[in-house]
């Protein structure tokens, strides 16, 4: 197999070079800030199956661009308010590359460094989907 440009892994080095990156025990703190927005943009599955930061919004990673971009016909209102917009996935590698493309199209945000998976071992809150029956 020929060999990348650029691996997946220097993507995230360089995005994570140039973004916001919080720490855990930070968000925690900061959850209850009204003036946060936590969004999860991890896939539907993920979020059933490990829980979520409870208040977040999702977003999921194959329609972020869309949604913030208040030109495009998929634009949420969510992502017009002046607020602090804190991404994550799980493990801080998707949500960093996130980050760092809505950076590129003037959308300020920062992300949750370690992801989802250290929110659950600091204890942070988490809370499941409902069933359906």
């Amino acid at each position: 197999m020929k060999k990348l440009k650029m691996s997946s892994a220097d993507m995230v080095r360089d995005a994570r070079a140039r973004i916001e990156e919080i720490e855990t025990s930070d968000l925690i703190a900061m959850r209850d800030d009204p003036n946060v927005v936590i969004v999860d943009i991890r896939d539907p599955r993920e979020r059933q199956r490990s829980g979520f930061i409870p208040g977040s919004v999702h977003a999921p990673r194959g329609m972020v661009e869309f949604w913030i971009d208040p030109e495009s016909p998929y634009f949420k209102e969510v992502f017009s308010e002046e607020k602090k917009f804190v991404f994550h996935c799980a493990s801080g590698w998707r949500s960093a590359l996130t980050v760092a493309t809505l950076q590129d199209m003037g959308f300020e945000a920062a992300h949750l460094k370690d992801g989802f998976s250290s929110w659950d071992k600091h204890g942070g809150p988490i809370e499941f989907p409902e069933k359906k029956s």
